[in-house]
């Protein structure tokens, strides 16, 4: 289907670190279907890499949201955390 595809080629474009584009496509994906969480994870991951902790967060929760059982959303969401403290004590 299109959100499975759109996720795909975000993951290529990750892989490359195109990253503006793989957030493009992730985005994209969700927007085609909403309940599919794979997509916000990846979108999350990217994200994080970028230091943009708090919408990785959102990312993140929204998985956990959809399903409770991703596991690797959850600890994403608390590595995320924790980057997020550890950046704001060293005051960047």
């Amino acid at each position: 289907d299109v959100a499975t595809a759109l996720n795909d080629r975000g993951q290529v474009r990750y892989l490359r670190v195109e990253f503006a584009a793989a957030v493009q496509d992730f985005t994209a994906a969700i927007e085609c279907q909403p309940g599919f969480e794979v997509p916000y994870y990846n979108r999350g991951l990217v994200r994080y890499r970028l230091g943009d902790f708090d919408e990785a967060m959102k990312d993140f929760r929204k998985v956990l949201e959809l399903n409770p059982q991703f596991e690797d959303a959850a600890l994403s969401l608390k590595q995320a955390i924790l980057d997020k403290e550890e950046k704001k004590k060293r005051g960047y």
